[in-house]
């Protein structure tokens, strides 16, 4: 009996510091900012409320080196998770960063654990006019909650889209809770689109229309050469300007 003394003690720590350590996860912002090249960039804000004997875990917690998200879902739950995710790809350039202790003007205690990652091919794209590019947004990538009528967000969870500069949308559903437009139509000049919670995304639908500047064809020519070619572009322009030289010389000397 006395053999199971030690064992018996160590058990009772373990249970009353997993008894303290309660954390609630009180609210999910996920912003997703789409970039030209079909890829975007996320930013999801997890915030979570704290007993007063939680704080100290929490602390302690995050001051521990290294911790994945695969820890902190063991110590948070299910909810930290990445909600926008391509499910051939992955993400990539993931980073956690969990926030400091703060305290509410109620006099609560909460943290917010931020969650930085770039997806590829969130969006598809075809050019349907010269420097007229089509987009589509893949709903494919959506990773929130699955309820009878299909995936939708959970309760106090916000999803925020922010369309790539000089976008024009064509269709989108459901219509966004913000910016509060009842015609489609008042949606063209919009950048950020924003959904609340409980909102229904099983027939998700966003697609816009980006007509791209000659200039910026231009720029895009020249880097899919120098993707194509590496630095051997830069002896090939130097190369054309010195003979555009030396023509204009030799004719100007005729």
């Amino acid at each position: 009996m006395r053999l199971w003394i030690p064992f018996l003690i160590i058990a009772f720590f373990a249970m009353s510091q997993l008894s303290f350590a309660s954390y609630s996860v009180t609210n999910v912002s996920t912003q997703v900012t789409l970039n030209q090249n079909t890829s975007a960039s996320v930013r999801e804000i997890v915030t979570i409320g704290l007993t007063n004997s939680s704080i100290n875990s929490y602390i302690t917690d995050r001051s521990a080196l290294n911790l994945t998200l695969s820890n902190w879902q063991a110590i948070i739950g299910p909810t930290l998770t990445q909600h926008i995710i391509n499910p051939k790809s992955g993400v990539h350039k993931f980073e956690l960063l969990p926030g400091p202790v703060t305290t509410t003007i109620t006099g609560g205690h909460i943290a917010q654990i931020i969650m930085l990652y770039s997806v590829y091919n969130v969006t598809d794209v075809v050019e349907t006019a010269p420097r007229v590019f089509f987009y589509t947004f893949n709903d494919s990538v959506f990773n929130f909650q699955h309820e009878l009528s299909g995936e939708a967000l959970p309760p106090n969870t916000q999803l925020t889209i922010n369309l790539p500069h000089g976008a024009k949308i064509t269709s989108i559903f459901p219509i966004p809770d913000s910016p509060a437009n009842l015609v489609i139509s008042n949606y063209t000049n919009s950048t950020s689109l924003s959904w609340f919670n409980q909102e229904p995304l099983s027939k998700f639908a966003l697609s816009f229309t980006i007509r791209q500047s000659l200039q910026a064809e231009v720029l895009q020519f020249f880097s899919g050469v120098y993707n194509a070619l590496g630095v051997f572009t830069y002896i090939i322009i130097g190369l054309v300007v010195l003979i555009f030289i030396l023509y204009t010389y030799l004719k100007v000397d005729k």
